[in-house]
């Protein structure tokens, strides 16, 4: 047992350090945003799609691009615009004159990362494209099915500004995203540092130099292991409870479903083996629970018009629900 408990604690120093070299690697280019590197890096050990908003301009797309970068995995990058059609995503079936059949020529979606720019430029027919893949990791096309290479991963961006031109995502598509990722503006510090390296050449140098430092092997191992991390019963009534408490509050008209509870559960294990730790704690949760809930949950009218936010019930969620000891 013994044995088994320092076995498990190495690896978990190996995940860990991993993970220091890859926020290494994006440091190179990216000025602070350390919350949403955390949260993609929890995402790939959760097994989870992440959703990054954001208004123009905060490197939303060039973190994604560049944490794809340090994964030695194939990347593939899809502009959503009105006029896309579902088989520029998924493939399309090409005649093939010679042999007088048709042979399903894959689509971008068949990577292991891939990169979905602006998902709400869409409309409906294109979204509902990825409904099956990123639930089910396959598409199914003219009956026949395909599965995705592991691990595989969506990484999507929307700007919550401009409406113009842009198609809300339906809540059963928001739900299959572990997280929804605000990204703000950077601080006053930060962007003079932004000014610096941009006046001294460095953004273009250093981007070239990011190196892969996680292979598919690597992230697969890394996964078991975040699985495995030991979670008390009381912190996983504490999960439940915090998810529960949204289905009975005043100021939502939806709360959270079971697949929250499951996704809180996945993410807080991989911020904890982020961290270095093979156990759970109640701030893990904490730490997690705004940016799995903010898409699930639905404001009542009355709270909107207030000015209320996803968030702001979130933070009253927390208070509410007492923290296991």
């Amino acid at each position: 047992m013994e044995f088994e408990q320092e076995n498990t604690q190495t690896e978990i120093a190996q995940l860990r350090d991993a993970v220091v070299l890859v926020k290494e690697e994006i440091a190179k280019v990216i000025v602070g945003q350390g919350a949403m590197i955390d949260l993609m890096i929890a995402a790939i050990l959760a097994d989870g799609h992440v959703l990054i908003e954001g208004v123009p301009g905060v490197a939303k797309t060039l973190s994604a691009k560049l944490l794809a970068r340090c994964l030695a995995v194939p990347f593939s990058r899809i502009q959503f615009t009105p006029d896309l059609m579902p088989s520029d995503v998924l493939g399309t079936s090409v005649f093939n004159p010679q042999q007088g059949t048709f042979t399903f020529k894959k689509g971008p979606i068949f990577s292991n990362i891939v990169l979905i720019d602006e998902i709400n430029r869409s409309p409906a027919k294109t979204q509902a494209a990825l409904f099956e893949v990123m639930e089910e990791k396959q598409i199914t096309y003219d009956g026949v099915t395909y599965l995705m290479p592991p691990p595989f991963l969506v990484l999507a961006t929307q700007n919550p500004i401009e409406q113009e031109g842009t198609y809300r995502l339906p809540e059963a598509q928001l739900d299959r995203f572990i997280f929804k990722i605000v990204v703000g503006y950077p601080t006053l510090d930060e962007e003079l540092l932004i000014l610096q390296y941009t006046h001294a050449g460095k953004t273009t140098h250093f981007a070239e130099e990011v190196k892969p430092v996680l292979t598919a092997a690597d992230i697969q191992r890394f996964r078991g292991i975040t699985a495995g991390l030991h979670v008390e019963e009381k912190v996983m009534r504490y999960i439940a409870e915090l998810v529960f408490e949204t289905r009975n509050n005043k100021a939502l008209f939806l709360g959270g479903s079971p697949r929250a509870s499951v996704a809180v559960l996945k993410s807080a294990k991989a911020i904890a083996a982020i961290n270095g730790r093979n156990f759970v704690t109640p701030d893990d949760v904490i730490k997690v629970l705004p940016a799995v809930l903010r898409h699930r949950i639905i404001l009542t009218p009355e709270k909107e018009m207030e000015g209320g936010t996803p968030d702001e019930v979130v933070a009253a969620i927390i208070k509410k629900v007492e923290v296991p000891r």
